[in-house]
């Protein structure tokens, strides 16, 4: 399982639009409303690097209007005290 932690900025008046349409893509578990220099913080739990690439480069700002900036994170590895992979079958 590949995660991405993708850190987005978003206008201000599409807010609720963007977090619905993220959630939409195959892939993304949660999104996060955050404080700081980023407007949210969306988890995508996929198989390959190639459908996170997918994800990031192509439906994020291509199919969603609003999104003004990303940064992508890659997990290189987990600790948790839950089965992350069962817990969200991928």
């Amino acid at each position: 399982m590949v995660t991405g932690i993708v850190l987005v900025n978003v206008e201000r008046p599409r807010l609720k639009d963007v977090i619905k349409e993220i959630l939409e893509l195959n892939g993304v578990s949660e999104v996060y409303t955050v404080a700081g220099e980023y407007d949210l913080v969306a988890l995508i739990r996929v198989e390959t690097n190639k459908e996170l690439s997918d994800i990031v480069a192509n439906k994020m700002p291509h199919d969603i209007d609003g999104i003004t900036h990303t940064k992508t994170l890659v997990s290189l590895d987990v600790d948790s005290n839950l089965d992350i992979k069962a817990l969200y079958a991928v």
